[in-house]
């Protein structure tokens, strides 16, 4: 079995307006994402080279531009466009994307709540790169 190198990104914290309900819409809160991206990494320890890899300032603005984006009623929408994203870079093999709502409106005292989902290409791409 060959095992994958990991890309992660810890704590993005980015304001957005996603919600079931107007008042988190109209006020917006602040979401923080975890991104996990699997892939190798031998090329760009090898190379030294930046282009050789996820580059990952450039991932955390288009995943801030995402959650600063349109609004969605579930987090689990917002996470499915997450994961996308990450898997833009045909080298990511699969990614794990947890997408926090701290300030969630539940009426009790809690920590967090999150949503998270793992994605990997699916059989389309394993085509695409033997054909």
């Amino acid at each position: 079995m060959d095992f994958l190198d990991e890309i992660v990104l810890t704590g993005l914290t980015v304001f957005g307006r996603h919600g079931v309900y107007a008042h988190e819409r109209e006020d917006g809160q602040e979401f923080v994402v975890d991104l996990r991206l699997r892939m190798s990494l031998e090329q760009a320890a090898a190379s030294d080279d930046v282009a050789d890899t996820v580059h990952y300032g450039e991932l955390a603005e288009k995943v801030a531009g995402v959650v600063e984006g349109e609004p969605v009623n579930l987090i689990e929408t917002l996470a499915e466009r997450l994961a996308a994203v990450a898997l833009q870079d045909a080298r990511v093999q699969n990614v794990t994307v947890t997408v926090h709502k701290p300030h969630a409106p539940i009426d009790r005292n809690f920590a967090d709540v999150a949503v998270t989902v793992h994605r990997s290409r699916g059989p389309e791409w394993l085509e695409d790169i033997t054909a």
